[in-house]
């Protein structure tokens, strides 16, 4: 019997030492840092999309390298401005460490948003931002250069009295104000030559049916720009399947699988990409490092690239049209 306590006694010891082992490893492994909670909150969560898929994907790379738990809520559509309001409210009731969102309106979630502040709940703006100031940190495109890129581009291969329509998503929403904006500071003297801009609703098949009726109301209508991945590549579809693509340049900003594929059959003649997986990736480090009391930036331009089929394959731009298949690449790399 004596030899069996002994037995018992020298497991326990081992055992006790091996968990205590475990929790050096880990804390170590942490940094002794407990775990964040966050919740990301975009418009949609479309997986059509890549534009969100990549942010998506972003977020969730960074939480898994900076110790936190990351929880996506969204709407099933990018203009669902009261779907995000029930889905914030919802957020906030889980008392996280923060909410990452990207706001689907300009105005509509602010009182909710400083609501969750005043709770403690920390904020972060990614792509878009309300009216007041209410986030510590902002990660986003620069969307006035992105515009202003594309309009640039757009001027390069247009004649100086050229009918221009634009596709944007959704009206008064940040990132399509300060697209539209750009664009026509890129354009220039050009901005003059545009006849209508429509808004979509960020919907491929209302961009679609929008741009049908821009070809039959405006004949000599010669290029569409589109303000996001939605607009874009539905007036490119209707362009494609009207077979105007000599007539009717299309330009865009966000790029897909299937932009990339209507930009080797002539349809898109330049896209402005946004760097989405990086924009996400930053959202969640900048925000673990103001949790954990580190320095942290609190206005982020993620950056974006103008791409058109003479430079869609060098390097890295090639990494930008196809993001998914660069995910295992070294942290410092994507960044």
């Amino acid at each position: 019997m004596r030899k069996y306590r002994k037995w018992i006694a020298a497991f326990l010891i081992i055992f006790i030492a091996s968990a205590a082992a475990g929790i050096i490893y880990y804390r170590n492994a942490t940094g002794g840092e407990r775990r964040l909670s966050m919740i990301y909150i975009p418009k949609v969560v479309d997986g059509t999309n890549d534009f969100w898929t990549s942010l998506i994907l972003g977020t969730q790379m960074a939480a898994k390298e900076f110790n936190t738990e990351i929880e996506i809520m969204a709407p099933d559509e990018e203009n669902d401005v009261e779907g995000q309001n029930r889905i914030l409210m919802e957020a906030m009731e889980k008392q996280p460490d923060a909410i990452l969102i990207s706001p689907s309106s300009f105005t509509e979630s602010d009182s909710l948003l400083q609501k969750a502040r005043d709770q403690g709940i920390r904020i972060t703006y990614i792509d878009s931002y309300t009216e007041q100031d209410i986030q510590d940190i902002t990660v986003a495109t620069d969307n006035v250069e992105a515009g202003r890129q594309l309009g640039k581009f757009a001027a390069s291969i247009l004649e100086p009295d050229d009918q221009i329509a634009v596709v944007a998503h959704v009206k008064g929403v940040s990132t399509a104000v300060e697209r539209e904006q750009g664009f026509c500071d890129g354009l220039g003297a050009m901005a003059d030559n545009i006849v209508d801009v429509v808004y979509c609703d960020s919907s491929y098949e209302k961009s679609f049916e929008l741009t049908v009726e821009l070809m039959k109301k405006y004949p000599d209508l010669k290029m569409v720009a589109g303000m996001n991945e939605y607009s874009s590549v539905g007036a490119a579809r209707a362009v494609k399947t009207a077979g105007a693509e000599e007539q009717i340049a299309v330009v865009g900003v966000d790029s897909s699988q299937e932009a990339v594929q209507l930009m080797e059959k002539g349809v898109f003649k330049g896209i402005v990409v946004q760097k989405a997986f990086k924009m996400g990736y930053l959202g969640v480090e900048e925000t673990s490092r103001l949790l954990r009391g580190q320095n942290y930036e609190t206005e982020i331009d993620s950056g974006c690239q103008l791409v058109t089929p003479e430079n869609m394959y060098s390097g890295e731009i090639e990494k930008l049209l196809f993001p998914f298949n660069t995910l295992n690449m070294p942290k410092t790399e994507e960044k």
